[in-house]
């Protein structure tokens, strides 16, 4: 799923495969093959590298390791949600699962 939620959200922030790598601090010799070998899964880059990306894309490091699309989902829209958003969130998602 790495790969997926890779270029979904490279492709948000409208960048190719060269300009995210080289946000991330990777050599931009090399840049757009490993990015497109992460997002094929040929790899998977170390947590560091992976952390790096997900900071050049303005994402949660979780959303790019999220297995399914609604777990995604919610990690992209936690991030933008107020403190009091989360709070009620939080008590609706407590409440439902008691």
């Amino acid at each position: 799923m790495f790969g997926l939620r890779l270029r979904q959200a490279r492709e948000l922030a409208a960048l190719t495969q060269e300009a995210l790598a080289v946000r991330a601090g990777i050599d931009e010799f090399t840049a757009s093959a490993r990015i497109s070998q992460y997002e094929t899964g040929k790899h998977v880059p170390r947590y560091e590298i992976a952390c790096r990306l997900a900071d050049a894309l303005k994402v949660p490091v979780a959303f790019l390791y999220a297995n399914d699309d609604g777990t995604a989902e919610l990690v992209l829209l936690w991030q933008h949600a107020s403190a009091t958003s989360r709070r009620e969130a939080l008590a609706v998602l407590s409440a439902g699962a008691a």
